[in-house]
C-alpha cells in the first residue's frame, strides 16, 4: 500500500487552482489563433485579438483570466493502492481549494442555494470519485462560471430520435444560449448512462484537449459534425457574430437502458480553465 502525504495533495490542488485561472491552456491559444486568421468578421478578430492580449495580460501579471473563477470542480481517479494519510482525501482537496483560492486571489463564488451567503473559502468543492487500479492518484480540475454553466441542460429523449434528436437538441439549445456562455465556447456532450450520469460525462468530456480526436472514428465524425453546424449559427465570439462560435466539440458515449435515451450538454466558457496532477 502506497502512501500519499495529506499535504502534498493540498499543495497540488492549491497549484492546479491558482494555474488554471491564470494561464490559458496551448491548446485553447492555438484554438483562438486558428480562429482569428480564419474571421472574416473585424468584430470577431477583434474580439479574439482582445482574448488573446487577456491571457498574455493573466500570464505575466497572474490575475485572472476572468473575474469568474467557477465553482472548484474535481473529477479524481483513487488507485486502489493507495492510501491518503492525514484529514483524508476529501478533505485535503477542500483544503486545497481554500489555499488556492485564498493565496491566488481568486474570487470565491460558492454560497448558501437559497441564503446566497457566500461560504466564503471557496469550498465545499464538487468531488467525484473514481476507484481504479494501481497505486497513484491523479486528480483533474476544472473552474466552471456560472454563465457557461448556467446554459447547461439534460433531457431524456426517445430511443427513436436517435442521431438526429440529439443533434437538434444540442443545436437548438446553444441558439438559445448565444452569447450568454461567452463565446467561443466548448461543448461537452454526454449520450447514455441515466439522467444523472450523462451530466457527469458531459462536463467530464471538457477535459479533453481541443486538439485530440476521439478513438472511436464514427463518434469523432460525430464531434466534427456538431461543431460544423455550430458553427454555422453565426452567434461568434462573445456574440457579435462570425464563424466561431464553438472551439470544439467533446462527446462522451455510455450505454444506457432500452427504452431511454439521456443526452446532456455542459457548456464551457472560452477559457476553458483546467488542470491535472498525478501523484
Amino acid at each position: 500500500m502506497r502512501e500519499i502525504q495529506a499535504s502534498d495533495v493540498i499543495e497540488a490542488v492549491a497549484g492546479m487552482c491558482m494555474k488554471a485561472n491564470t494561464e490559458l491552456p496551448a491548446d485553447v491559444r492555438n484554438k483562438f489563433e486558428q480562429a482569428m486568421a480564419e474571421e472574416d468578421s473585424p468584430a470577431a478578430k477583434e474580439v479574439l485579438r482582445q482574448l488573446l492580449e487577456n491571457a498574455d495580460i493573466s500570464n505575466d501579471t497572474k490575475l485572472p483570466l476572468c473575474q469568474d473563477c467557477g465553482l472548484a470542480v474535481f473529477y479524481v481517479e483513487v488507485g486502489e493502492d493507495v492510501k491518503v494519510t492525514g484529514p483524508g482525501l476529501r478533505e485535503a482537496i477542500n483544503e486545497g481549494v481554500r489555499k488556492g483560492y485564498g493565496d491566488g486571489y481568486l474570487r470565491k463564488s460558492a454560497c448558501d442555494p437559497f441564503t446566497r451567503k457566500n461560504t466564503g473559502d471557496a469550498t465545499p468543492a464538487v468531488i467525484h470519485f473514481d476507484v481504479v487500479p494501481g497505486d497513484s492518484l491523479r486528480i483533474a480540475y476544472m473552474a466552471k462560471g456560472g454563465g457557461s454553466e448556467n446554459m447547461s441542460r439534460v433531457t431524456m429523449l426517445a430511443p427513436a430520435q436517435g442521431w438526429e434528436g440529439i443533434k437538434k437538441f444540442i443545436v437548438n439549445r446553444v441558439a438559445e444560449a448565444g452569447p450568454n456562455p461567452c463565446p467561443p465556447t466548448v461543448i461537452g456532450v454526454g449520450i447514455g448512462g441515466t439522467f444523472d450520469h450523462s451530466a457527469k460525462i458531459a462536463k467530464r468530456a471538457l477535459l479533453r484537449k481541443l486538439d485530440d480526436t476521439h478513438p472511436d472514428p464514427k463518434i469523432a465524425d460525430m464531434e466534427k459534425e456538431l461543431e460544423q453546424e455550430l458553427n454555422k449559427l453565426g452567434i461568434g465570439p462573445m456574440g457579435l457574430g462570425g464563424k466561431t462560435t464553438v472551439l470544439g466539440v467533446k462527446m462522451a458515449v455510455e450505454p444506457c437502458h432500452i427504452a431511454s435515451l439521456p443526452v446532456a450538454i455542459n457548456v464551457q466558457c472560452h477559457s476553458q480553465r483546467h488542470e491535472e496532477v498525478e501523484l
